[in-house]
């Protein structure tokens, strides 16, 4: 745990005594380089619990800005960030959290000119943004550089999470057909309950966290679904 300071070992402590985590595990958490794609409903808890796991490069790419009706499921903002940028706001939350964790804000809405470049310098790229569209464009640019991907989506009350690998089941294999973007129903127009994105972004969180520290068995090739109202889990193969 040469690399880990005292401070940072107390902090760690509950993952240094961590069978199959421990002190190589934390190392291995602090020398990641991870970008998250959107801080809203999805991105706030994966922001979160990897700021709070020790990440050592933790960038954030959102173009938003904070409002009100955010506040109901985007936890990491508060009403006083009404008006600034998501990726500002994100990085005082994790300033205030985790000062061993360095952020990299993006300000910008990610595009396919613009996807290879943002993603040139992390090694793990998690997608929770709620446009179809851009979830391509994340997924694809994510193939092409040989990096895992973490992907996730809720709608009312139901969500799903699943991992793309490089050489592996790709995007296009989850979803052949791209769908009419009119027939997909937006957050603004059917709603989401906030706890349910609570529940995604965790997982996603989790599904990071063991391909970082090689812990467990991720979700690649499978799709878990949540049902929210049930209290249920689904698990499809593609």
């Amino acid at each position: 745990m040469s690399n880990l300071s005292p401070e940072e070992i107390k902090r760690y402590a509950r993952h240094i005594v961590l069978r199959g985590v421990g002190g190589d595990g934390q190392q291995r958490l602090k020398s990641a380089r991870v970008l998250v794609v959107g801080a809203g409903g999805l991105g706030s808890p994966v922001i979160a619990y990897l700021a709070a796991a020790g990440i050592g490069t933790l960038g954030v790419v959102d173009h938003d800005t904070v409002s009100l009706s955010n506040l109901q499921r985007q936890v990491i903002h508060q009403k006083a960030g009404i008006g600034a940028t998501k990726a500002e706001s994100a990085g005082a939350f994790v300033a205030g959290l985790n000062d061993h964790v360095q952020f990299v804000p993006h300000i910008e809405r990610v595009t396919a000119e613009n996807v290879t470049r943002i993603m040139a310098d992390y090694a793990l790229v998690i997608d929770g943004t709620d446009n179809f569209g851009t979830r391509a464009v994340v997924a694809e640019a994510a193939q092409a550089a040989g990096v895992p991907l973490v992907s996730g989506a809720v709608s009312m009350f139901d969500g799903q999470v699943t991992v793309f690998m490089p050489g592996g089941k790709t995007f296009r294999n989850l979803y052949p057909d791209t769908p009419d973007e009119a027939d997909l129903p937006a957050c603004e127009v059917v709603g989401v309950l906030g706890a349910v994105t609570g529940v995604i972004g965790t997982l996603m969180a989790m599904e990071a966290i063991k391909l970082i520290t090689r812990v467990g068995e991720p979700l690649v090739g499978r799709l878990l679904l949540y049902d929210g109202r049930a209290a249920s889990f689904t698990e499809l193969g593609y």
